[in-house]
């Protein structure tokens, strides 16, 4: 182990839509977990590596907490909850433009049982005046015994190293768990399937998206060098299939172009996508459907 070098696991947790992916993907410098104006866009507990000449932090992007109404959403709490156990720090981030919910008092809560230095980041303050951030810092230093509460902008990369510097500071001195080119654990055809189901939340009306899961049944490369990609999306009632595949076929002509771009900047590699729409009814209740698309926890 390098003399004095830090690592150690930190834990991102805060309500669906607070930006919580979009900082990871800055302090990445890569894109790794999808994004969207929508809630609840992350489902799975995804590992993203931050390397550097003095530590390695490993962070748990979680899904957004929030009320549960379905088994999916069960896992998805679980599985933010679980992020939180035997982990080094936690970042708790609110979006500072919006009033403290129930929600936000519900993770607070929660909170209570962590051993570990709690970080409140104060995000998307390039959307508020400086006088709302110092009232957001007094409320909720009243609420719980912050380590640090540091204001930031996941979108404009304001104050992300001063989150990584505080970080640096209360990890432990520890190796490199994972090698240094690697920034995250999610397997290719992982962050596929995401991909698309990000750009399927882009096209898709409000109701839709989470209804929708993204399957990758096969991946190859042909002889041409081009990986072929057949993956399946799964919807829960027909109606939903037809407003997925759209009119002649347009949103997912227009999903398609819109995920090949990106996939194959991962893969580094020319893709061919053949993409299918089937329907799985009231698949979020359901444990094996569950267990099929990988939503796992792992305790």
């Amino acid at each position: 182990m390098e003399q004095n070098f830090k690592s150690g696991f930190v834990a991102v947790v805060g309500r669906p839509n607070v930006g919580k992916s979009t900082l990871i993907n800055t302090i990445i410098k890569q894109k790794v977990t999808i994004v969207s104006d929508k809630a609840q866009t992350t489902r799975n507990r995804i590992l993203c590596i931050h390397s550097d000449d003095a530590c390695q932090i490993i962070f748990l992007d979680t899904p957004g907490i929030h009320k549960p109404k379905h088994k999916l959403g069960q896992f998805m709490d679980e599985a933010a909850f679980s992020s939180m156990k035997d982990i080094d720090a936690v970042l708790f981030l609110i979006s500072g433009n919006e009033k403290k919910g129930p929600g936000d008092q519900f993770i607070i809560n929660k909170l209570e049982n962590i051993k570990a230095p709690v970080f409140l980041i104060i995000n998307k303050t390039d959307r508020m005046k400086r006088e709302d951030v110092l009232q957001k810092i007094t409320e909720y230093s009243s609420l719980y015994p912050f380590s640090q509460i540091i204001p930031a902008s996941a979108r404009t990369g304001e104050n992300v190293e001063v989150i990584l510097e505080e970080l640096q500071k209360v990890l432990p001195e520890g190796p490199k768990y994972f090698p240094e080119d690697m920034i995250t654990d999610q397997p290719e055809r992982l962050l596929v399937a995401e991909i698309v189901r990000e750009k399927l939340f882009r096209c898709m009306q409000e109701e839709i998206p989470h209804a929708i899961a993204v399957y990758v049944d096969e991946m190859k490369t042909r002889g041409n060098n081009k990986v072929y990609i057949r993956m399946t999306v799964y919807v829960e009632r027909e109606s939903q299939k037809y407003i997925v595949i759209g009119k002649n076929g347009t949103v997912l002509k227009k999903v398609g172009q819109l995920a090949r771009q990106e996939i194959e900047n991962i893969l580094g590699s020319s893709v061919f996508l053949d993409i299918w729409v089937k329907v799985k009814r009231d698949w979020r209740n359901q444990a094996s459907a569950l267990s099929e698309f990988g939503y796992k926890n792992e305790g």
